[in-house]
């Protein structure tokens, strides 16, 4: 009997994700730190471009790590990558579409004007993570596309 709820990823599963997490957040974070030092003097929003930027970036790095060290499926490379394109294409839009109005409140509440993009790329940062975990588990490598490694026990 279901109760509807989203089921609970295995202990080592979800170490595994956090791990692969915490490196494609380094690699991905980096990478629009770069970027937005690199764009803001050049276009007005530069950071806004960074962003999308970084994400295109480190999708493909974090793809592999989910594939091969988180859910360990057995399935076509790049129908998964197509699905992970799709997950992180919707934390994508919703992380620029909020990184204007946050970097709004950073500046207000702290002052800090050439910092604030950074401080909020990190705070979206946290919400995509969540977004992206269930959309990876259940749209990119979901039931029916696992390999037997990572097979749910009955």
């Amino acid at each position: 009997m279901t109760t509807g709820a989203l089921p609970m990823p295995q202990g080592s599963q979800l170490i595994r994700y956090l791990l692969v997490g915490v490196c494609n957040t380094v690699f991905g974070y980096g990478c629009y730190a770069l970027f937005t030092v690199l764009l803001s003097p050049l276009i007005p929003y530069g950071y806004v471009l960074a962003c999308v930027l970084a994400n295109l970036l480190s999708i493909t790095f974090a793809f592999l790590g989910y594939k091969w060290l988180v859910f360990k499926t057995e399935g076509d490379y790049f129908k998964e990558w197509v699905r992970c394109l799709g997950v992180y294409a919707g934390s994508m839009v919703l992380s620029a579409a909020a990184l204007p109005f946050v970097v709004v409140v950073v500046r207000r509440q702290t002052g800090r004007d050439h910092s604030a993009p950074l401080i909020a790329g990190a705070i979206v940062l946290a919400f995509s993570i969540l977004f992206s975990f269930f959309g990876h588990r259940h749209i990119s490598f979901g039931v029916g596309r696992r390999g037997p490694e990572s097979a749910r026990k009955p």
